[in-house]
């Protein structure tokens, strides 16, 4: 899956709302990693998993699961030739007594989760670390009674430290060095414990000067008889260090011994952590397994968009079975582009192991790779630009296509002159169908659902509109083209019917009545009449204008913008200026504005050619003769 699908269809942010679930750094790290796969087997495990963790946390809420953070970063300490510190195996012993937190917590579960609570046997219980770390490290440093020599030299250190506090205590309470003492305190500088003397008492005190204040008028001077009890401390403390360092040794080589056994435990815990962060997040949304299979179909039971949540209307789709396209066709902001979006991201996450809010009923296929060309209803409406930047994404995705492709489609054919538009949309359709894709698209063309409605394979759709509320109402129906209910919503503010049926009849070619159902009131059809009522002065000063019809001839090879195909003219233009085309054997009214010359009759056949010969079969012209030798008053119109 390419970086722009993600982007599109909200996969990250799925992705980062599932992590939040995550109770370690880790598991959240995890979670952000994970793509969609492309094996149903592994798929359906996944998802299978988190069917049992929804059913734990349906149970019990509350998973033990913590400690994991930063132990990673202490294996690859390991072998390096140095200790570890006391707060690191602080840490382990935490992350110890959480797997056998968690061993206790599935004991129970392995009826309701046989496939979960398994995982837990791969959690070592590491009794002898644990153990040792417990009696050698507390409150963050080495105990006393880590060892024997340890102890020895603390309790030494205790007495030296005493008789050090008590010989100062005597110098500053002393009344003959009282006079030369700046204060009757004692400091430490350096790592040693001196006395405050006054600088013209410099000599007064005998021992060593180990600083001096800013302004030069206070020494630091350790006095001579406290100096060896110092020496004596200091050399204490080095033991100290010494003994504490192969205590952290001796620890340190336990947990190395036990490095496999540490990774495979915290590969469990992570495991676990982002398991239930995934059934977490399928609990708020409402979400079950779909089926999945390796047939190109997606089937979604009252599916939702999981960023919009209960406020979405529930959608229900089939394809891939009965037809591969599906054309949507409706008002614009009528959730038409919510609907790709969904049935996008919904195979994403299903892809991806997690759970869909749809009924359990729903089915997805896997497929290689989605591709799409969707972009806000800003960008829609934009001109040249973006519809070079939309053709240049369309012929991106015609080149990757496959029968392993999901072809998303937004607003096809956009941004450009709508009978350049539809023609686009149409044979674009018609290549991404012919290789083999799954396709969704949407569009405002109404002649696209004449397409869709001849090609094999491809279905309609719309979206619901309620007149009444003249508001869409983001409800998908399959079967039946969809139409913008501009005329609908004309007529519902109060447009003359006169009007829409005109406007109907110029749109579809076809005539139609409208507010035939409709009550006005006295001053409602004064008010209609308004629209309709022209003033007879000015309609004298301004004649009709006349429509400007090309002149085609009969027999004249035409080229049909639309679609690219050849016609040849049949007869015409009538008023509207519409020609009768034949096309590939049928007659077809089309508009003159649809259509352009290739090849003039004059130069495709001689003076007196018989066109019949194109336009009727051999039986109508065979009878056509019987006919003119017994009736030669009489014409045949086979029309």
């Amino acid at each position: 899956m390419n970086e722009h699908t993600l982007k599109i269809l909200d996969y990250e942010t799925i992705k980062e709302t599932i992590s939040t679930y995550a109770m370690t750094e880790s598991g959240r790290q995890r979670v952000l990693a994970i793509m969609p796969l492309y094996n149903v087997k592994q798929i359906q495990a996944l998802l299978a998993e988190v069917d049992e963790a929804s059913v734990i946390l349906g149970k019990s809420s509350s998973v033990p699961i913590s400690g994991l953070d930063g132990i990673e970063t202490i294996v690859k300490q390991f072998n390096k030739g140095v200790a570890l510190r006391t707060h690191h195996f602080t840490k382990l012993l935490s992350f110890i007594e959480d797997g056998l937190k968690m061993k206790r917590f599935m004991k129970d579960k392995e009826m309701l989760a046989p496939r979960v609570s398994s995982y837990v046997y791969g959690i070592e219980e590491l009794p002898e670390i644990a153990s040792e770390i417990r009696r050698c490290i507390r409150n963050g440093r080495v105990d006393d009674m880590a060892s024997k020599e340890l102890s020895k030299v603390r309790k030494q250190l205790a007495i030296a430290n005493d008789r050090l506090k008590d010989k100062l205590n005597t110098i500053i309470k002393s009344a003959k060095y009282k006079t030369y003492l700046q204060d009757a305190i004692v400091s430490e500088r350096g790592g040693r414990f001196c006395v405050s003397v006054k600088k013209e008492y410099k000599g007064k005190i005998k021992g060593s000067i180990l600083d001096s204040s800013a302004s030069g008028s206070t020494l630091y001077v350790e006095p001579e008889e406290a100096a060896s009890i110092q020496d004596q401390i200091n050399l204490l403390l080095t033991q100290e260090e010494v003994e504490s360092e192969k205590i952290l040794s001796y620890l340190t080589g336990l947990a190395e011994s036990s490095e496999k056994q540490l990774l495979q435990s915290l590969e469990v815990m992570v495991h676990y952590d982002v398991l239930f962060a995934k059934a977490k997040y399928s609990r708020v949304i409402g979400g079950s397994a779909p089926a999945i299979h390796d047939q190109k179909t997606i089937f979604l039971k009252n599916a939702r968009h999981p960023l919009i949540g209960d406020k979405a209307i529930p959608l229900n789709l089939e394809i891939g079975k009965n037809y591969q396209a599906l054309v949507i066709t409706g008002p614009n902001t009528g959730g038409k582009t919510v609907v790709l979006k969904t049935v996008g991201l919904l195979v994403l996450m299903a892809q991806s192991g997690f759970h869909i809010p749809a009924e359990k009923e729903s089915s997805i296929g896997i497929y290689q790779q989605i591709l799409l060309d969707i972009g806000d209803g800003q960008s829609i409406e934009q001109n040249l630009s973006t519809f070079s930047s939309h053709i240049t994404n369309i012929i991106s995705i015609l080149k990757k296509t496959n029968e392993y492709s999901l072809v998303l489609l937004d607003e096809l054919g956009s941004g450009t002159d709508p009978g350049e538009g539809m023609g686009l949309a149409s044979v674009i359709l018609e290549k991404i169908h012919q290789k083999g894709a799954t396709m969704l698209a949407t569009t405002h063309y109404s002649e696209i659902k004449d397409f869709a409605e001849r090609e094999e394979g491809f279905i309609n759709g719309s979206m619901d509109f309620d007149i009444e509320t003249l508001q869409p109402t983001y409800s998908l129906k399959i079967g039946k083209g969809g139409e913008s209910q501009a005329f609908s919503i004309a007529l519902r503010l109060g447009m003359h019917p006169e009007l829409i049926e005109k406007a109907h009849a110029i749109t579809y070619k076809e005539n139609k009545k409208y507010g035939k159902d409709q009550q006005y009131d006295s001053f409602e059809k004064k008010e209609l009449e308004k629209q309709v009522s022209v003033n007879r002065y000015k309609a004298k000063q301004h004649k009709p204008k006349q429509i400007e019809v090309k002149s085609y001839n009969k027999g004249d090879n035409v080229l049909i913008k639309a679609t690219n195909e050849h016609g040849i003219v049949y007869n015409g233009p009538d008023n509207g200026g519409n020609y009768m085309v034949f096309v590939k054997g049928v007659k077809r009214t089309i508009n003159q504005k649809r259509i352009q010359l290739h090849i003039s009759a004059e130069e495709l056949y001689p003076e007196d050619y018989d066109f019949d010969i194109i336009f009727e079969s051999a039986e109508n012209r065979k009878k056509a003769v019987q006919m003119r030798k017994k009736h030669s008053d009489l014409t045949i119109d086979h029309e």
